[in-house]
């Protein structure tokens, strides 16, 4: 009945809704079911499943999506500046191609506002684990101050951050993803990885990449990351591709997520496990929707999953379900840790 209800609505009051409801729930202690606690970056996860960027994009609800059985959430992205965003209407649901097309551009309140809620929420002791996903500003981007942003970003946050994500993914900011480029990214995470350095709390620093690149890319993108020590790698964001679709938006410019995404996203994890050969820890998210696609991407070679897309039609507990589901698979198996499937199918 709940989602039949937010389905009534528009997407954007619908999203707005949801965060703010569940920032009014009591804080809770994620599950901690055996066998599936996890230690990626020196971090140590209660699952593997997480919250990717996107829904809790000022941090206000932080300290409630354990409730819901997620491992760990990802607020942001963030800029420095606060900044409204792409025009309205930004977000479409594909219902019947279980997708979302969004085009919001870094809609956030900014850094610092966020960096408060998320002090005060640590100093109550409300937390679990907490990634900050940073991005630049869009005029930042347009005058080549993107990798200023990003130092500006990795300075501020890193004192309430579990780990800092390093988006330069997205198709909604125009030039951002030319940050993918060989010829900008070793300088880019150069710049980023000694701003971490140079903080007291060092947190582990993961970049989020798209699933729209070719081989020459992936190439790139891995020895870079292992060039600059990046922690982990996180796969991927939007596609700007159009698959096969029939929704009624089907043809809304933006970054398409959900069910469609979701053969692109796994190649894409597949390709960099073995580019890489599993060098740094691999992050898979995008179509994410079962317990059976859950288990693909942890057995090629991601340490962690991260859902979005899929809670607009399945609804919060969906984190909870699979969580419930892996853990009744480890057993039947005769598994002891999650850990021991990571890449067993590469």
């Amino acid at each position: 009945m709940m989602m039949r209800l937010f389905h009534l609505m528009d997407p954007e009051t619908g999203h707005r809704l949801a965060v703010r409801g569940s920032a009014l729930l009591p804080a809770a202690l994620p599950l901690s079911p055996t066998g599936l606690n996890i230690r990626v970056a020196g971090i140590d996860f209660p699952n593997p499943v997480g919250l990717a960027a996107g829904l809790d994009k000022d941090a206000e609800a932080t300290h409630a999506w354990p409730r819901y059985g997620f491992g760990f959430c990802e607020v942001g992205t963030l800029t420095p500046r606060a900044q409204v965003g792409n025009p309205k209407p930004r977000l479409f649901r594909l219902t019947a191609d279980r997708a979302v097309i969004n085009r919001m551009g870094f809609n956030n309140g900014g850094q610092q506002a966020a960096r408060e809620r998320l002090s005060a929420a640590r100093r109550a002791g409300r937390l679990g684990v907490v990634g900050v996903n940073i991005g630049a500003n869009k005029d930042s981007v347009a005058g080549d101050g993107a990798i200023q942003d990003y130092v500006a970003g990795v300075r501020l946050m890193a004192p309430v951050a579990d780990y800092l994500t390093i988006n330069i993914s997205s198709p909604n900011t125009p030039g951002l993803r030319k940050l993918q480029d060989a010829s900008t990214l070793g300088d880019l995470l150069a710049a980023v990885t000694a701003a971490r350095d140079a903080t007291a709390t060092r947190p582990p620093v993961f970049l989020k990449v798209a699933p729209d690149l070719e081989p020459a890319d992936i190439d790139a993108i891995t020895a870079a990351v292992i060039a600059h020590h990046v922690d982990a790698l996180i796969i991927g964001n939007t596609t700007l591709s159009r698959p096969p679709l029939v929704s009624r938006d089907a043809g809304e410019t933006g970054g398409l997520s959900g069910a469609p995404l979701r053969t692109l996203a796994a190649q894409r994890l597949r390709d960099f496990a073995i580019a890489s050969g599993r060098a740094f820890p691999l992050i898979a998210a995008g179509g994410i929707d079962s317990v059976e696609e859950a288990w693909s991407r942890l057995r090629h070679g991601a340490s962690l999953i991260q859902l979005y897309s899929a809670l607009v039609y399945q609804g919060p507990w969906l984190a909870a379900h699979i969580v419930r589901r892996l853990e009744q698979r480890l057993r039947l198996d005769g598994i002891r840790s999650i850990a021991e499937i990571i890449g067993a199918d590469l």
